[in-house]
């Protein structure tokens, strides 16, 4: 059997993402309902679909810092219990309902304090929705394991502080911690207590580096900071040279991100939208595949982008020529990648992955 590959045929094979906001996933109508019960009254449309648009539009800006301004109504809607714990369980039931099997979705705690939560309450409603969403998609006949990723924000001071937490509840689904933000002039070498923390703690952490801002943030964040995974990580294309005749030259930099097998979560929508790529066909992860970095393919910001794991998988696969034995490929890395047990990856990768692709090639 050799399935056509298509967006609906790609969407019924299990796929794994690691790198998902969960302030940047929101639904339109949720952002719309939440506004008005919550009072929120800065939204630029309370039309669905021109809200729907308006984010994308915006996203559109070719700049880091431009981006991120977008999440400011996402974040305004998400300051209560009953808010976080929808947004959470809606999570859920779109990656499932897209085939994903597991998530890693991260977020920022100190972004929903505003009216009053703590940074534990906030995890707390958080976990709650992923587990009510975990539910929901058994109901419709569909499986994924929620991780949450806490983050803290570069352009502050609570990395410690956030670090803590993720340790505090590593045992109740938060299975890592980042830092996120704008990289110029935010290195990630402000955090080094919080990295040293988790290390000391045996605990997982990726690093936002190789976005916005070049090598000199990869080279900090892994050999520095101690990153497992970098959080796009796209620039490191420029530590590889290509000859004219198609020869290319890693930089010592580039080898060992590959040779070391560090995992880069690439999101390829989203790096057009924010400059680090001209277009998805001129996007590096072509030439970091075929040089085969640990590139896993990501949704970033699912709202912003109008993207799914699928409608990237598609998109690549129309640049790039790809076929199931590279969205297999693409999806066993992320696996391998992910912040959970061995064995537990192990028993996905087998016994749900494998099996799911087999059965269109």
């Amino acid at each position: 059997m050799n399935t056509p590959l298509t967006l609906d045929s790609i969407r019924s094979v299990p796929k794994v993402l690691l790198h998902d906001h969960l302030d940047g996933g929101l639904r339109p109508g949720t952002v719309v309902e939440l506004a008005e019960a919550t009072g929120y009254r800065a939204l630029p449309t309370t039309d669905v679909e021109e809200l729907g648009q308006w984010f994308r539009d915006a996203a559109d800006s070719g700049s880091l810092e431009s981006y991120l301004e977008t999440f400011a109504h996402t974040c305004g809607v998400m300051q209560t219990e009953e808010a976080l714990v929808r947004v959470a369980a809606e999570c859920a039931e779109d990656l499932a309902a897209d085939g994903v099997v597991y998530a890693e979705v991260r977020y920022a705690p100190e972004l929903f304090n505003e009216q009053g939560l703590s940074l534990d309450a906030v995890v707390e409603a958080v976990q709650a929705g992923f587990a009510e969403g975990e539910r929901r998609a058994r109901e419709q006949g569909k499986n994924i394991r929620m991780g949450t990723l806490l983050c803290a924000m570069r352009q502050h001071a609570r990395a410690q502080e956030i670090a803590e937490v993720a340790v505090r509840y590593r045992d109740h689904g938060v299975v890592g911690f980042d830092i996120a933000g704008p990289e110029a002039g935010f290195p990630p070498t402000r955090n080094l207590d919080a990295f040293e923390f988790l290390r000391t703690n045996n605990a997982h952490f990726t690093i936002h580096a190789g976005e916005a801002f070049g090598l000199a943030s990869i080279w900090e964040a892994i050999q520095h900071c101690g990153a497992e995974r970098l959080g796009h990580g796209v620039r490191i294309v420029d530590d590889i040279k290509t000859g004219p005749e198609g020869g290319v030259e890693l930089g010592r930099l580039a080898g060992y991100v590959r040779d070391r097998r560090i995992p880069l979560e690439i999101c390829p929508s989203s790096n057009v939208q924010t400059g680090a790529a001209a277009s998805i066909a001129d996007h590096p992860i072509g030439l970091l595949a075929r040089l085969r970095f640990r590139v896993t393919v990501n949704t970033d910001n699912r709202l912003m982008s109008g993207c799914t794991v699928s409608s990237e998988f598609a998109a690549l696969a129309e640049a790039f020529g790809y076929g199931w034995a590279d969205l297999r490929w693409f999806t066993i890395n992320a696996m391998k990648s992910a912040f959970i047990d061995f064995d537990q990856r192990l028993d996905l990768i087998d016994n749900v992955i494998k099996p799911g692709y087999e059965r269109l090639v």
